[in-house]
């Protein structure tokens, strides 16, 4: 009986030996090339993790704190996407939820701005998730 260690040793030089020097892989014993595209990590990752920004402090723009991002709402492609922040509440208890643009928020190294107030965002109609 073969080890899965064995296994693996065996598949990897089968797969070796169909693969040669020009990329090719015979399926169904016809040649066929494999693209491989290659992409810079560091360059493409410019944007903002959302796990990063999920519960993190929302400010106006005199230092005040206003809230929290609940969440972020992607919406189909070229129509952006949407902070759900929690305004207001103790402990969770009482939150309202408001759903802003997110290209309204001025993300920083050191926190996020919005240009708004808390009696603003507390008035604006709260946000209801579609399946809640």
């Amino acid at each position: 009986m073969m080890t899965a260690k064995a296994a693996k040793l065996a598949a990897a030089t089968l797969l070796a030996s169909t693969l040669g020097a020009a990329g090719l892989v015979h399926a169904q014993g016809a040649p066929q090339s494999i693209a491989v595209q290659r992409v810079a990590t560091v360059q493409s990752g410019t944007g903002y993790r959302a796990s990063k920004l999920d519960g993190a402090d929302v400010y106006d723009t005199s230092g005040t704190k206003i809230g929290t991002v609940d969440d972020i709402v992607l919406v189909p492609p070229d129509q952006g996407a949407f902070a759900i922040l929690s305004v207001g509440g103790f402990l969770g208890m009482g939150k309202h939820l408001v759903a802003v643009p997110f290209n309204e928020l001025q993300i920083s190294s050191r926190q996020i701005v919005l240009q708004a107030d808390k009696s603003t965002l507390k008035s604006m109609p709260e946000f209801h998730y579609a399946n809640d």
